[in-house]
């Protein structure tokens, strides 16, 4: 058996994911020499033809051409794996999911009809099979690195499904809700941050997107009660996963209530 190969690629996304991965300086080093990297754009100009046996996906669907694309790397992956909000739910751009994209290419650029677009931002998942995902806005690196390990030899990678709140207490953090009367998405977010916000008197921003079976309905009020309008709870859950956020029932205008 060869070399594997790996392969990271990009769609519609800030870079973030791809730049945590290149963070990883010396373990970085130490993959490259078990692997062969055959396409990373963000790191070296080298292409080698698939088939890949790892290919790792930043950024959301949003163009005709990304759905053809998305296609062609599926279909010359042996496991794909998606890195990052908008490559698990579509990210921010996701926002366009509930306007009229057309209006927004009508404000935005000067000769609009020339753009060619789709109406949503949708995840590669919503388009072809995905063997693995990993959250966040942008990932973390020891769970990137976990997963490329993991891939590597043959096993499932180790990340977490809890809540934030598991990792608070791990911390021995105490809770910016309880304490301080500060709104947190830490009760509906999946773990895998290390609590990173609350660690700084901050509440979670929700960009791990929602934890399997969110209690979305018991947070809410408890946000309203610390003090957020309707419309400020709307915004919270419309930042980073708004689309994973929207399919639990959260981010949702109400009538009356913008």
């Amino acid at each position: 058996m060869g070399t594997p190969t790996l392969a990271v690629w990009k769609f519609a996304s800030c870079d973030g994911c791809q730049l945590t991965l290149l963070d990883c300086e010396d373990e970085l080093l130490t993959i490259a020499g078990r692997v062969k990297i055959a396409h990373f754009l963000e790191a070296s100009s080298e292409v080698l033809p698939g088939p890949y046996d790892v290919s790792l996906v930043e950024g959301s669907i949003t163009t005709p051409d990304d759905v053809r694309r998305i296609h062609r790397i599926r279909e010359s992956s042996r496991i794909l794996v998606v890195i990052g909000a908008c490559a698990t739910a579509g990210g921010i751009q996701a926002l366009r999911n509930f306007a009229d994209v057309e209006e927004f290419a009508s404000v935005v650029y000067a000769s609009p009809q020339y753009i060619d677009t789709l109406a949503t931002s949708t995840p590669p998942s919503a388009h072809v099979k995905v063997d693995f995902e990993l959250r966040g806005c942008p990932i973390d690196r020891g769970q990137l690195l976990e997963t490329l390990n993991a891939l590597l030899v043959g096993r499932t990678p180790a990340t977490p499904k809890t809540s934030v709140c598991t990792e608070c207490k791990r911390r021995g953090l105490t809770c910016v809700m309880v304490a301080e009367g500060t709104p947190c998405l830490g009760p509906v977010t999946q773990a895998g941050c290390g609590a990173l916000c609350p660690a700084y008197h901050r509440g979670c921003f929700g960009c791990f997107g929602p934890m399997e079976s969110p209690n979305t309905a018991a947070l809410i009020p408890l946000l309203r009660a610390r003090g957020m309008s309707e419309g400020e709870v709307d915004r919270v859950f419309k930042t980073f996963n708004v689309a994973a956020f929207a399919r639990d029932g959260a981010g949702q205008d109400r009538e009356g209530e913008r």
